[in-house]
């Protein structure tokens, strides 16, 4: 396959965004005398993702970045779980547990081997900073980061997907979108992307249900960053 780039998922698939939030919350607990089932929440806040950003694909909600999506879901959460007491510091630094999601154990060094051929971009609904700060605090080696905010559509538009072409001077052909999510590959087959399907079993938990049986329209097939080198000639 001629590529030039890739292109990731970021949110499952470079990270584990439900660990790392079940981590600070229990921080955030940590004295308060609080009884919460922060897995439960963590999924909740992950749930709201999706509706949230479609009120925005419909016109429902102006644009509105990833970090202000999130806020809107975490205050109804609070109020949910029956969180009080916490100063709006404490709130807004919860809310940016978003910037400071654990790397798989993979994604650092698999990254870097993949670096070493290609040009390796973010393709995430998080906004730039966001994304930006969570390459710093996991140590993600990317080229350059792209995020659906550049072209104020969210995925599976495929305006994100077409914006980040766009960015790296490519054909679409160029370009191999790797995620964990299949509905996101299908997406970017439908305007002209390879497909890099890559298996996060545990993104959702250990009783996590994630459709894992790819579809065989999908280019590659990989268990893990390393896995996808492997297959991609990187070494």
């Amino acid at each position: 396959m001629a590529i030039r780039a890739l292109t990731f998922d970021v949110f499952g698939t470079v990270v584990d965004w439900r660990g790392s939030v079940i981590r600070d919350g229990e921080r955030l607990a940590a004295g308060k005398g609080w009884n919460v089932d922060w897995a439960a929440f963590a999924d909740a806040w992950r749930a709201g993702y999706g509706p949230a950003m479609n009120r925005v694909r419909t016109g429902a909600l102006p644009w509105t970045k990833i970090d202000d999506l999130h806020r809107m879901i975490l205050d109804d959460l609070l109020t949910e779980f029956g969180i009080e007491g916490l100063t709006e510091q404490e709130i807004e630094t919860f809310n940016r547990v978003w910037h400071r999601l654990d790397p798989w154990p993979d994604a650092a060094g698999g990254l870097l081997r993949l670096k070493s051929r290609y040009v390796i971009a973010t393709l995430s609904n998080g906004n730039v900073s966001l994304l930006a700060n969570m390459a710093k605090y996991a140590g993600l080696p990317w080229d350059c980061i792209l995020s659906a905010e550049l072209a104020r559509h969210y995925k599976p538009d495929a305006e994100a997907y077409l914006k980040a072409i766009e960015l790296l001077s490519c054909d679409p052909s160029d370009v191999m979108m790797v995620a964990a999510h299949q509905g996101d590959l299908r997406h970017a087959t439908q305007v002209g992307m390879k497909t890099a399907f890559v298996l996060r079993p545990f993104e959702r938990g250990p009783d996590g249900k994630n459709d894992l049986t790819p579809d065989p329209d999908f280019d590659i097939v990989a268990r893990d960053f390393h896995d996808l080198a492997d297959k991609l000639g990187c070494y």
